[in-house]
């Protein structure tokens, strides 16, 4: 990465977060949760943070057609607000091609 951006990668560590008010993902309960049960990972503030997301949408926009597919989306978290959200930080890691509907065994599948 350019050094602009690794400045930033550590914003979440030095930023004050306002209690009741959740401006980012370091607010939520589940990053709190995850510094609590992981203390080897969470003290180094160069540690990334990956976000995981996947929807099945069918390409051919019909319905009637059987075909679909799961993109697989990687999102940086460690950046502040204004960044995370950015097509540069958003990765398409895979796309899982699907004659058959995967239903609950996306699990299983990635």
């Amino acid at each position: 990465m350019s050094p602009k951006i690794v400045e930033h990668m550590t914003w979440h560590q030095s930023h004050d977060a306002v209690d009741g008010v959740m401006v980012h993902l370091y607010n939520g309960e589940a990053w709190k949760h995850f510094n609590s049960v992981r203390l080897f990972f969470s003290p180094e503030s160069r540690n990334i943070r990956l976000g995981l997301c996947t929807d099945r949408f069918n390409p051919f926009g019909s319905f009637i057609a059987p075909y679909s597919c799961w993109p697989v989306i990687l999102m940086v978290y460690n950046l502040p607000p204004g960044m995370c959200m950015r097509p540069k930080f958003i990765f398409l890691s895979t796309v899982i091609p699907d004659s058959n509907s995967l239903g609950r065994n996306i699990d299983v599948c990635l």
